[in-house]
C-alpha cells in the first residue's frame, strides 16, 4: 500500500520515517505530506513536535487528535511548492486535503508557510 502521503512508497519506506526521526525532513513539502499522514493517523505528538513554537496550538491538541481520528481521510493533493529545499529557509507548499465527514467530501485548501531553523523544517501556519 502506498503511503497515506500520496508517495509510491510505503508508508515504512516514507513518512514513517520522519514520524521516528521527529520530523527531521529535507524539504518543506515533505514535512507537510509527512504531516498529513500524522493527521491520518492521529499522531498528535508529531503535528506539535513539527509546528513552530511561536504558532503552537498546544491547547488545542486533543482536539485536534479527536477531530483527525472522527473524518475518513481519502487523499492528499499537492498544487504548488515554492522554496522550501534543502537550501532554503522558507517555503510554502499549496494543497488540496481530502476527507469524509458527516457523510459527504470536504476538502482542506491551504497554503501553508514553512520555515526552516537548526537545520529542521517547522510548519509556521497559513502563508499570506
Amino acid at each position: 500500500m502506498n503511503c497515506h502521503c500520496g508517495n509510491n512508497n510505503t508508508y515504512q519506506q516514507c513518512c514513517e520515517v520522519f514520524h521516528l526521526n521527529n520530523g527531521k525532513t529535507e524539504t518543506a513539502e515533505q514535512l507537510m505530506r509527512s504531516r498529513y499522514s500524522a493527521f491520518v493517523l492521529a499522531n498528535g505528538d508529531y503535528l506539535m513536535a513539527t509546528h513552530h513554537q511561536s504558532t503552537r496550538p498546544i491547547k488545542e491538541k486533543k482536539a485536534i487528535v479527536k477531530w483527525a481520528k472522527s473524518v475518513q481521510w481519502i487523499k492528499l493533493e499537492v498544487l504548488e511548492t515554492t522554496k522550501g529545499s534543502e537550501n532554503d529557509t522558507e517555503g510554502t507548499v499549496t494543497f488540496n486535503a481530502y476527507f469524509f465527514e458527516n457523510g459527504k467530501v470536504d476538502i482542506i485548501h491551504e497554503k501553508s508557510a514553512f520555515v526552516k531553523e537548526d537545520n529542521r523544517w517547522f510548519y509556521l501556519g497559513l502563508s499570506e
